[in-house]
């Protein structure tokens, strides 16, 4: 089955933040008032009521001069992400696309996700219901699979008006994205294609003008070990200890009731004569 990768090329992105506009009102995100942060970014990083976020990065390049960079950042939906492997309800899972979802009927809001994801894009909501009790869910980029189902792409790559954002198939974006590499490494030296093995690879790959760590980025994410041994060892592990368990008590409590019957025969059996 195809699976398919939202490309972004950041050389190519002017920080008009409309990718930003189009994800709150496709997906009716609410305002969300932040404080001012001294620069055309507006919120230091995702939330649960913005799920992508315009960042903007001054730095020194290698020649002393001094660069602007944008960077469109969202979920990286991961080949292997944390988030599917800690989420202790299957709340998470990964659609035919490629992209990691969170069922909000599934989800207890126990933070789980929040906590492992490398890139720090998942948050918790806080809610109440009808009778004023708090209850929290955790919310991120969907990678607009609404849209995708519908055979449309996600909001910000519609929008994007510098052809910063596209997307397409897997092979093809990434075939792109190393061309567009080596079309720019004169400009930029340290230019690279992002997309973490230590993940399994990402939908969301980058082609980004610095090394990951200028973007804040993480340089070799990785799966938590502990999110590797509870979702591929202890889970399993502990499903099939549960069935052993409950195997264990159907059968002592089958033969209890066989003991305690023929116990009573026998008992009857010996005020007869």
């Amino acid at each position: 089955m195809t699976k398919y990768v939202k490309y972004v090329d950041v050389t190519k992105c002017d920080g008009c933040r409309a990718c930003m506009v189009a994800c709150k009102n496709w997906n009716d995100l609410p305002a969300e008032p932040t404080d001012f942060l001294g620069s055309v970014q507006s919120h230091p990083k995702t939330t649960a009521d913005t799920w992508n976020v315009l960042q903007y990065i001054e730095h020194e390049n290698s020649k002393g001069g001094l660069d602007y960079l944008f960077r469109h950042s969202s979920c990286f939906h991961c080949t292997d992400a944390a988030c599917e492997k800690v989420c202790p309800e299957n709340a998470i899972s990964y659609t035919k696309f490629g992209s990691v979802v969170i069922d909000q009927d599934k989800c207890v809001g126990c933070g789980y996700c929040v906590q492992n994801c490398p890139f720090e894009v998942i948050s918790l909501k806080e809610y109440k219901d009808k009778h004023g009790k708090e209850y929290r869910k955790a919310h991120k980029c969907t990678m607009c699979t609404d849209r995708l189902d519908q055979g449309m792409q996600p909001a910000c790559v519609t929008t994007c008006h510098t052809g910063a954002m596209e997307f397409g198939s897997r092979e093809a974006m990434i075939q792109k994205a190393e061309k567009r590499v080596r079309e720019i490494k004169g400009r930029y030296p340290n230019a690279m294609v992002y997309n973490p093995p230590g993940v399994g690879g990402t939908h969301t790959i980058y082609v980004l003008a610095e090394r990951p760590s200028v973007y804040g980025l993480p340089e070799n994410p990785k799966v938590p070990t502990s999110a590797v041994l509870w979702k591929d060892y202890a889970q399993p592990i502990g499903k099939a200890m549960i069935g052993a368990t409950t195997m264990a008590v159907v059968g002592a409590f089958v033969a209890n009731k066989l003991f305690s019957k023929k116990a009573e025969h026998e008992d009857g059996g010996e005020g007869h004569e």
